[in-house]
């Protein structure tokens, strides 16, 4: 199988690739015959990033509940796996989906670079070129030279484009090499007005197509690899702190200047270019330099970026030539929806974008509804849950039931209220509606003849319908098969939504 490698970087990187997660769980496919394992490789010196951690959570509980039922159900259709899940039986790579970055945890910048040990002319160079001041995880103000780098670069890509720069040396990359193929592909997601994103990005592309001057394995492949970039710029909101390091007047200004570079220095390395922005001023995010956790409720544009992800794996090879490391011709695009508002639902998004997530992500949104408000009564009662393999109260303990599965589902409900609450807020769905009405503007209507509204009764039906159509090796297989299959049947039917 045809494998994308998806490098995260920064916090926003984190963002998009949970939003890329989302999708997938709901059962979202690029527009291609083509299907791909994804490989998320996620980047950020920040390791106690609360959006770090909630995506590495994320994607950690994907792979389990694909473990346990493979990826021919519709929901969780698509395979995701680690660097060392490629090679679990020769791969020394910690199982986890995160770059080790080295000598960060508990270390000043000034320590990285070995400035103590530098001659004087050369510290005097490392002063010009790391000259100004931010604040430690104390708050109090310092030179850039002592960042406590452990909490990420503070809006510092100077600083992040040393650190990175390891990464050509890491044992990560020498896998990522190794597992290269030529039919494989890469996508660099990162934002472009900050430290860790603004800093990695270039370092990944520039890596990846000298990889033939690095001795490793696949180099070849990698010179001529197909490589996108899902280039966020700004797009939301940040508080006013005089005494914090990140300002959202100076956005802009690293915007520019990044452009510039990627401009005068990225010609030729990226085949196909993704940018988003939002320039609407929003609800504020609260101002932390990292030392406080940097938890960014989700947003509208990590959602459309994400879309980009699909958008590049539906691209014909044709349209992606490569000379000698050369890109014969790089693509750009843009994101737009139809309609401008505050808060937006599914008729201000264009068609193209409203066929691709709209009745996936209210299947997966009726499965978790279901799953909390009816499950329980259904058991032992419905035909459903008694056919055999028998969806049983003891399956609510299986680990893969109560930790995985709840855990995502739980996780995506919280995304989906997070993207309803921000500005630009993204609120197609009533998360505290009857099951009737949960999709905003597409109540469930039934028969006038039948005299009944729409409830878990008609949901039931399907499901009995669908389960004598299969046979299931397990209850859990079972579960997430049948729900997609009677969730898009009844949509369809009741709500009208068939895209």
């Amino acid at each position: 199988m045809k494998k994308l490698y998806i490098f995260a970087v920064g916090g926003t990187g984190s963002r998009v690739l949970k939003a890329f997660t989302m999708l997938l769980a709901a059962g979202v496919k690029p527009e291609s015959s083509e299907e791909y394992q994804i490989v998320p490789i996620i980047m950020d010196p920040h390791s106690t990033n609360i959006d770090f951690q909630r995506t590495t959570n994320l994607l950690e509980n994907y792979m389990a509940i694909i473990k346990a039922v493979g990826t021919g159900n519709g929901f969780f259709g698509t395979p995701i796996t680690n660097l060392r899940g490629l090679n679990p039986k020769t791969s020394a790579l910690p199982d986890t989906f995160t770059y080790d970055l080295k000598k960060v945890s508990g270390s000043q910048f000034r320590d990285y670079i070995g400035y103590n040990q530098m001659n004087e002319a050369s510290q005097s160079l490392a002063q010009v070129l790391f000259s100004g001041s931010t604040v430690d995880k104390r708050n109090q103000p310092i030179d850039l030279l002592d960042i406590e780098m452990d909490i990420g670069f503070i809006g510092n890509p100077n600083i992040g484009s040393v650190v990175l720069n390891q990464f050509k040396n890491s044992d990560e990359f020498r896998e990522f090499a190794s597992s290269f193929t030529n039919d494989d592909r890469i996508m660099v997601i990162s934002s472009i007005f900050g430290g860790t994103g603004a800093a990695g990005a270039p370092i990944i592309f520039k890596n990846i197509r000298n990889a033939m001057q690095a001795d490793v394995d696949s180099g070849g492949f990698l010179r001529d690899a197909k490589i996108g970039a899902l280039t966020v710029l700004p797009y939301f909101n940040i508080a006013k702190d005089p005494n914090s390091p990140i300002q959202k007047s100076v956005f802009i200004a690293k915007t520019r200047a990044a452009l510039s570079y990627y401009q005068t220095n990225l010609d030729g390395i990226i085949n196909v270019m993704y940018y988003f922005a939002d320039s609407l001023n929003g609800k504020a995010y609260k101002n932390d330099p990292g030392n406080g956790g940097q938890k960014n409720n989700a947003h509208f544009a990590e959602l459309a970026s994400a879309l980009g992800i699909f958008d590049f794996l539906s691209m014909n090879d044709s349209q992606m030539k490569n000379s000698n490391g050369v890109v014969q011709r790089s693509v750009y695009k843009e994101f737009g929806v139809k309609l401008k508002a505050d808060k937006l639902k599914f008729r201000h998004l264009e068609d193209d974008t409203l066929s691709k997530i709209r009745k996936s992500l209210a299947q997966l949104l009726l499965f978790k509804k279901y799953l909390d408000e009816e499950l329980t009564n259904a058991m032992e009662k419905t035909t459903w849950a008694i056919m055999a393999p028998k969806v049983e109260p003891e399956l609510l303990r299986d680990g893969f039931y109560n930790t995985h599965l709840k855990e995502f589902l739980d996780a995506f409900t919280i995304w989906v209220d997070e993207m309803a609450e921000n500005r630009r807020g993204f609120d197609p769905f009533d998360l505290k509606a009857d099951v009737r009405t949960f999709v905003k503007e597409h109540a469930a209507k039934t028969p006038w003849y039948t005299f009944n509204k729409f409830n878990y009764k008609h949901l039931n039906s399907s499901l009995n319908a669908v389960s004598k159509k299969c046979e299931y090796s397990n209850s859990k297989e079972k579960l997430v098969h049948i729900f997609y299959q009677a969730t898009r049947d009844t949509l369809q039917k009741y709500f009208k939504i068939k895209a």
